[in-house]
Formats: C-alpha cells, structure tokens, sequence
C-alpha cells in the first residue's frame, strides 16, 4: 500500500551502462563518465575514484557531509564491500550505506528519491578496460 505520492521532480537516473549513468531527460541529459555522488535534494559532486582501489576514508567522509538518510554505494559491476573503518564518519551521522552493484545502486536510488527520501547514491563508474 502506498502511503505517499511518487515524486517526479527529483534528480533520476535515466539510463545506465560500463563506465556511464545517464542523468535526466530531454535538452537536461547529460551522460556521467566519471565516479559521482548525486542527491535527491539535486547535488552533485565528482568522487575522485577511477577504481575500487582507488577509494578511502576519505570517499566515504564525504559522504557523511550529505544531507542523505541512506546512502547507497554502487562499488562497480560486482559488488565490493568498503572497509569497516571507512563507515565510521557515515556511523556517527546515523546515515545508512547500502553496497550493491553499480546498475542495482542506479535503480535502487531512482526507486528511494521517487518516494521522497533524503537518498544519495555514490556510483564507482570504472572505465571498461
């Protein structure tokens, strides 16, 4: 049973792929080659990661200055877990994390922000190789 409206004006992901995420539609899409943090609340910032390798506390700080409720970590097209550690900051805010896949992170987050949460979704978009 629904309790709430869907809510269309937030920011979605419309599409997806290795190494890409499509951000909104018509003369608003943009094609993301690049490892992102975006919001539902519309911000958006560049997570310097190329590479699950790449990735420390310091990703994962970042997260826990978003105004998210929840954040789920799209870690690639497999799913990897971040070390305990790097949670902490996203622990003392009493923000979840969620790590699924990058594609499952996608609709997951489209599906959390249309209900109205404060959701962010950090995408590790690795370049295909």
């Amino acid at each position: 049973m629904k309790l709430q409206p869907d809510q269309f004006d937030v920011q979605a992901i419309t599409g997806y792929g290795p190494g890409w995420v499509g951000v909104g539609t018509g003369a608003t899409a943009e094609k993301i080659e690049h490892s992102v943090i975006l919001c539902s609340s519309g911000e958006r910032s560049d997570w310097n990661a190329r590479a699950f390798e790449d990735l420390g506390p310091e990703h994962f700080a970042r997260l826990a200055q978003t105004n998210a409720e929840v954040v789920v970590f799209g870690s690639g097209d497999r799913i990897r877990f971040p070390r305990a550690a790097w949670l902490r900051p996203l622990a003392e805010r009493g923000i979840g994390l969620e790590t699924m896949d990058t594609a499952a992170a996608c609709r997951t987050y489209n599906i959390l922000a249309q209900e109205g949460r404060r959701v962010a979704v950090a995408l590790l978009l690795e370049q295909p190789r």
